[in-house]
């Protein structure tokens, strides 16, 4: 991939969109763990929390991105970022984290394992988005995590008024997952040109949202049934 390329800034905006959809969670999460301790202890959790997150969640994205670089594994992550972006349509999810130590070490090391359980789907997304591409990934997360950790309230607000924003972030996801199964070293062969992968991301985007969307329509149809 060429540097400021056009493929170059596709990626980076999907990187960042990825962001912004999959992690706002996790800057509300920390705010929550922080309203447990006492006042003059807040603003050193929440600059020590994130700080510590960040620099987690960078260390376990260029990981990632190092083993989808293995033949079959790209082709893993593809599938498993298929089912996240399904899972986004459906669920709205809730935080809900017992901090079992009030005290400052234990709000952090509440923060920095909560984070890791969440934030598995922002990880395999950002990587596979990234295509290898190192500085992609750390130009992604540096523009990203500000907004996410200092505009997460905005992020959510925006979210809930405008659900589209839900469904273009699953659209993204499965987009990203069709390009990381399509390029994985087992797959590539049953691609013999660039039209046969354009028809194959645009039909899997398309049965992912289209059954993402039929199957929350059951269930709110499910749920307003009177028994």
């Amino acid at each position: 991939m060429e540097l400021f390329s056009v493929e170059f800034f596709t990626a980076l905006l999907s990187i960042i969109f990825i962001d912004l959809v999959l992690a706002g969670d996790n800057a509300l999460l920390i705010g929550l763990v922080a309203k447990n301790l006492p006042k003059n202890q807040q603003k050193k959790v929440i600059f020590w929390g994130t700080f510590s997150a960040i620099f987690v969640r960078i260390v376990l994205t260029l990981v990632a991105v190092k083993l989808l670089a293995y033949d079959g594994l790209l082709l893993i992550g593809g599938v498993l970022l298929l089912y996240i972006s399904y899972k986004l349509l459906l669920t709205e999810e809730e935080i809900n984290v017992k901090q079992t130590k009030r005290n400052f070490w234990g709000a952090i090391s509440t923060i920095l394992l909560a984070d890791l359980l969440m934030g598995v789907d922002n990880i395999i997304a950002v990587a596979g988005a990234a295509h290898g591409n190192i500085l992609l990934v750390a130009i992604g997360l540096i523009v990203s995590i500000p907004i996410v950790v200092w505009g997460s309230t905005v992020v959510t607000k925006l979210m809930e008024k405008f659900p589209i924003i839900i469904v273009l972030g699953a659209a993204v996801l499965a987009w990203t997952s069709s390009k990381m199964i399509s390029k994985d070293a087992y797959v590539a062969p049953f691609f013999p040109s660039q039209t046969a992968i354009y028809t194959f991301e645009v039909l899997l985007v398309l049965a992912v949202i289209t059954f993402g969307l039929l199957t929350k329509y059951f269930i709110k149809q499910r749920k307003v049934v009177p028994k």
